[in-house]
């Protein structure tokens, strides 16, 4: 794996990240996935104030060999969207955990943060 999963964020099983930011989450990808899809070329987004629910789908991301589903982590409301991959999609795989990350949630059930994985569970998951 090129880059390794940061200690400060929480991982789900189906290789989303989140990064704690004030009352809110930033959600994103992991390197293991964007390694996965290959080159990223377009991601499907929810629009800002769209309720989401942990564990559904929340958009999609299509590379040239697939397109996967984004899975919630968090159930919440989507405060933010990451507006510059619609035009610069690669920052998926180019900046997994900084510049390519997707949405912003508002969490509403603090209870759902006990099922996520820490890093070291998260690369137990990912050596398969």
């Amino acid at each position: 794996m090129s880059q390794q999963n940061p200690d400060t964020l929480h991982y789900t099983k189906e290789h989303e990240w989140i990064r704690d930011e004030g009352d809110d989450v930033v959600v994103g990808i992991t390197a293991f996935a964007a390694e996965q899809l290959g080159d990223v070329v377009f991601v499907e987004l929810p629009e800002v104030g769209t309720e989401i629910t942990a564990n559904d789908t929340f958009g999609t991301v299509e590379s040239v060999k697939s397109v996967s589903d984004l899975y919630a982590p968090l159930t919440g409301t989507v405060a933010a969207i990451n507006d510059e991959l619609v035009d610069a999609p690669e920052l998926v795989n180019e900046s997994p955990f900084e510049q390519g990350w997707m949405i912003r949630i508002t969490p509403s059930v603090a209870a759902e943060r006990e099922t996520l994985l820490s890093a070291a569970d998260y690369e137990e998951v990912t050596k398969g």
